[in-house]
């Protein structure tokens, strides 16, 4: 057994298991604790997510900090994860994605509100905040090694993967594939793998926009988000739905077999018969546990830099990111998926994986021609890549700003380090690197739920005052 293999069992049978659980039950003691917030108020939550507090401090608004999460939140995950899931899953899949998805919502709330809670303004002006200060400030000082667990795996996990090599790979993986997917243009050869000039075009032309707008800082990030989060995610919805559209009339099924399939695979059929529940659990939270980042700690550390004043206003804004990005666009390729029967070799003829089983859905489930749904597929897997770049490059600088005290030098080493990974991303070999990123990610998790469990008392509080609050306005 070599060392990616033993990545591999690790991430599937110890680590991500133990995490799949904690972070479900952690999501579950939250929704108690917070008196079912994700359903209380989640209208009052979509509202703030576009109503800017005037008199807040912080260096961004509310919805650019949302923007700079989302930007690393809405990813490869949203095309790949869900067809990955289903894939191996069954549509059943896809119900337990929402499932997980429904109790991450009060998680990803009281990150939100610890974030504001215990952030630090900076000798520069700026706001520090996430997993790692709620630790320390909020469970103790003598839990900073905790703390700085968190923030060394965090680091680690946006410079050795997630945000960096895989991100790049991807781009230059899907942009070769269409222009030239014969691979007729060869620039060099490298160990026996030819890469094309589509490949070293699109690489050097993803790294040089990363690098404008990483070397800009927080604010440059959460602007370019602004921008490019709603478009994106906008115009995949908008597709997505024209696919529900143009096939309405399979949409009664593809529910019945996501709902039937999710308790009783076997009365589905097909491809899938025989699938273990277990599996089908397995496959479903645990895709969407990794697409919307609930409880990783990722998104509170955006969070700290919003302009407010009230924790649990920002938790609702935090919040609607999970909704966002599971909840509406992983559903929308779920249903695509399953309607057009992507998923299941007796209707493509063949077994499809990842990105290819996205592809077949949007080239047979939208009335346009085969090159044209591939094309579009492509740009969005393009925009919400990068966008991904940008957003874990913030947050590994903020893990290594909390490291270092701040030490400027350190930080812009880690911009040059990150920079250069997403440079060389397209010719490194990418299953590995997934593999310990996904690693890189589960530990990071850790510390923070047990913060988020330990401060639920904490979460409760502000919750119950803000409920407080807004019985005393409607009087």
């Amino acid at each position: 057994m070599n060392f990616e293999d033993v990545i591999i069992f690790v991430n599937d049978n110890i680590i991500g298991v133990m995490l799949m659980v904690l972070i479900l039950s952690v999501g579950v003691y939250l929704t108690i604790r917070t008196r079912f917030v994700q359903v209380r108020c989640l209208g009052k939550a979509l509202k703030y997510m576009v109503k800017n507090e005037e008199d807040g401090d912080g260096e961004v608004t509310s919805f650019g900090a949302l923007c700079t999460a989302l930007s690393a939140t809405i990813g490869t995950g949203n095309i790949v994860g869900v067809a990955t899931a289903i894939c191996a899953g069954g549509p059943g899949a896809l119900l337990w994605m929402l499932i997980a998805a429904f109790f991450g919502m009060a998680t990803k709330y009281a990150e939100g509100v610890l974030a504001i809670k215990y952030r630090r303004k900076m000798k520069e002006g700026h706001f520090l905040g996430g997993p790692f200060y709620y630790i320390e400030l909020g469970m103790g000082k003598k839990y900073r090694w905790l703390s700085k667990s968190f923030a060394v795996f965090g680091a680690l996990a946006g410079l050795m993967g997630i945000g960096t090599i895989t991100q790049i790979n991807g781009i230059t993986s899907a942009a070769a594939a269409f222009f030239d997917p014969a691979q007729s243009a060869v620039a060099f050869t490298i160990g026996g793998t030819s890469y094309t000039w589509t490949t070293v075009i699109a690489g050097l032309a993803v790294t040089l926009f990363a690098a404008l707008v990483i070397i800009g800082g927080i604010k440059r990030i959460a602007k370019v988000s602004e921008v490019i989060v709603p478009f994106m995610a906008a115009t995949y919805v908008l597709f997505a739905l024209i696919i529900l559209f143009v096939n309405y009339q399979a949409i009664p099924n593809a529910l019945k077999q996501i709902v039937v399939g999710a308790f009783d695979p076997s009365a589905v059929g097909g491809a899938i018969t025989g699938l273990a529940i277990k599996t089908i659990i397995q496959k479903g939270v645990g895709r969407g546990i990794f697409s919307n980042e609930a409880g990783l700690g990722s998104a509170p550390i955006a969070a700290a830099s919003a302009k407010t004043k009230d924790p649990a206003r920002q938790g609702l804004v935090t919040m609607t990111g999970t909704f966002i990005d599971t909840i509406v666009i992983c559903t929308m390729t779920g249903l695509s998926i399953v309607i057009t029967g992507a998923w299941n070799p007796e209707v493509t003829g063949e077994k499809l994986a990842g990105v290819d089983v996205t592809t077949y859905a949007w080239q047979h489930g939208l009335p346009f021609d085969k090159n044209i749904s591939a094309f579009i597929l492509m740009l969005c897997l393009i925009f919400f890549a990068f966008t991904t770049i940008l957003g874990w490059n913030y947050y590994g600088e903020r893990c290594l700003e909390y490291l270092s005290g701040g030490k400027k030098g350190m930080i812009m080493t880690y911009r040059v380090l990150y920079i250069l990974a997403v440079l060389i991303g397209p010719y490194l070999t990418v299953a590995a690197v997934w593999n310990i990123a996904d690693v890189f990610n589960s530990l990071m998790a850790f510390p923070n739920l047990v913060a988020l469990c330990f401060l639920a008392g904490v979460t409760a509080k502000e919750t119950k005052d803000f409920y407080a609050r807004k019985k005393h306005r409607l009087k």
